[in-house]
């Protein structure tokens, strides 16, 4: 499920590179089992379709130049001939939006042009696949980039799910019809804006989603806009957005992975601009890809593949550490590991730990590797600072990790005893280490931006060796307590306790396990 604009550029490049997966050949076949986010179907003349399993909101305007009906789906109908009212029809047509020259190239078959920030002006500007017109749902309510009525804030979107669901059932007429097809449900991937009004329609969403599927995964990644250079009050309207969001899907969802591009520099090896959100959202997308890669493999080994029950169980170790951290480290493919030898990021520093073989009794009781931090931190490590006078956070306490390595093959090991945690009363415990992997490395399509450098500065156009990492750990407990401090006296009277509760339990969740009371901090 892809709600608004901030997920809907994420799911683009998502949906780009599982299309780039397709095998054509006779004696090829795919590493990628297709059939899990894709449907297949009939066209309008009877065509067999596969289109991609998805249910994609937006706002008036957010869809740029792409149409519900397409050329697999595009029959032409007289409004005046469908029609009910006897009368003359009038019609009233908006100006169309031009479609973009990536896109003409596309459709003529011809060599696409080179996408700049400047030429791509919606996410539909760099879409490589066809969508089955169910899939795809405006809504006129609201319009994109609206300066009279923006869709900025929490109760908007809480408001217009309920006003929508009220008029049609939105679980029935848009996504029981894609779950009702499928085989088997493994789960419910939804992207979303964290920090506007799109958070309160994926928080009621998920509600119902959760009543009527109690048992389902409900995976949500959350997109939040960069706010450097932001007025003050901006910030914090995204702030109270994203609190309020926690707090109402920390008990409905699954697994909750929070996306913000980190405020400090970016490794020299990352060249995007935080101004664009085709390249902001490439840099989401390839993560989120990389990490749930795993759940839709061939599963001829077991051990390299999984699904979202199983990742569910292995993240959330206690029962309430829904909120997971997710970081990422490209690899150079120019400086490939050989002889055994570890391989480099593109800074030239050793990667470790990438191939620990874990077998089936070891996923259970996690593997006996310390947990890893990863260069590029995308879980918002801001929030550590907007309280100024709280207490420097400890080091962090992993409870669970799932680390995942996609790219050419090595041998190495780790320093096990590097990471080895104390918990209370000082025992000896170590953090529960997940490891998959893929070579199947990560596509460089040109419809994504190049922001990967290699370690002679050259532009990396083709593949790129990945390293991600989905972990619980007891920061998640001081960005809330942090988040909390500062938000909580501009959330309403009427709503300002429950909110404040729910987030105090949420950081509880994370001190279970490892913290003593002299480990709390004052700052509540």
């Amino acid at each position: 499920m892809q709600l608004g604009q901030q997920s809907n550029y994420i799911a683009t490049h998502f949906w780009n590179a599982q299309e780039s997966y397709f095998t054509y050949g006779a004696d090829e076949e795919s590493p990628v089992d297709h059939d899990v986010h894709f449907r297949p179907g009939l066209g309008a003349n009877g065509t067999e379709t596969y289109m991609p399993r998805t249910v994609i909101y937006d706002l008036k305007g957010g869809f740029g130049t792409l149409k519900r009906l397409n050329a697999l789906y595009d029959i032409s109908e007289d409004a005046e001939a469908s029609s009910l009212w006897p009368g003359k029809a009038v019609v009233h047509k908006q100006q169309p939006i031009g479609a973009s020259a990536y896109q003409e190239s596309l459709d003529s078959g011809q060599a696409p042009p080179e996408l700049t920030t400047s030429t791509v002006r919606y996410w539909s500007d760099f879409n490589r696949v066809f969508y089955h017109p169910k899939s795809v749902i405006q809504l006129n309510e609201y319009e994109l980039n609206s300066t009279l009525m923006p869709f900025e804030k929490w109760h908007m979107g809480e408001e217009l799910f309920a006003n929508l669901d009220r008029e049609d059932d939105l679980l029935d007429r848009d996504l029981r019809p894609f779950v009702e097809e499928a085989d088997h449900m493994q789960g419910i991937q939804l992207m979303t804006g964290l920090d506007d009004a799109w958070g309160g329609f994926a928080a009621k969403y998920v509600e119902r989603i959760r009543d009527e599927y109690g048992k389902t995964p409900v995976w949500v990644f959350g997109a939040q806009e960069p706010v450097k250079g932001l007025p003050r009050e901006k910030r914090l309207l995204k702030l109270v957005n994203k609190a309020r969001v926690l707090a109402e899907l920390s008990s409905q969802a699954s697994l909750i992975v929070p996306l913000a591009l980190p405020e400090e520099t970016l490794p020299s090896n990352i060249h995007l601009d935080p101004s664009s959100p085709w390249h902001v959202s490439a840099l989401f997308a390839a993560t989120i890809e990389s990490t749930t890669l795993y759940t839709r493999l061939r599963t001829a080994d077991r051990i390299y593949s999984s699904n979202f029950s199983h990742m569910t169980d292995l993240l959330n170790v206690f029962g309430r550490q829904a909120i997971a951290n997710i970081e990422m480290s490209p690899i150079d493919p120019t400086s490939p590991a050989q002889n055994g030898t570890n391989p480099t990021n593109a800074r030239g520093d050793p990667i470790s730990g990438l191939y620990d073989r874990v077998d089936d009794d070891e996923y259970e009781s996690g593997s006996q590797k310390g947990a890893a931090h990863l260069e590029v931190d995308l879980s918002a490590p801001q929030d550590l600072r907007l309280d100024p006078g709280a207490r420097k956070p400890k080091k962090r306490h992993v409870f669970s990790q799932v680390r995942t390595y996609r790219g050419r093959e090595t041998e190495n090991s780790v320093d096990e005893e590097e990471n080895i945690d104390r918990g209370r009363f000082g025992m000896r415990r170590r953090p529960k280490v997940h490891n998959y992997r893929s070579g199947l490395a990560f596509p460089i399509l040109d419809s994504y931006p190049t922001i990967f450098r290699g370690s002679n500065k050259s532009v990396i156009k083709e593949h790129m060796a990945m390293r991600t990492s989905l972990t619980t750990d007891s920061s998640v407990m001081d960005k809330i307590r942090r988040l909390r401090i500062t938000v909580i006296r501009s959330i309403g009277v009427e709503d300002r306790e429950v909110i404040g509760n729910e987030l105090a339990e949420i950081a509880d969740g994370y001190k279970e396990g490892w913290s003593s009371g002299s480990d709390d901090d004052d700052d509540d």
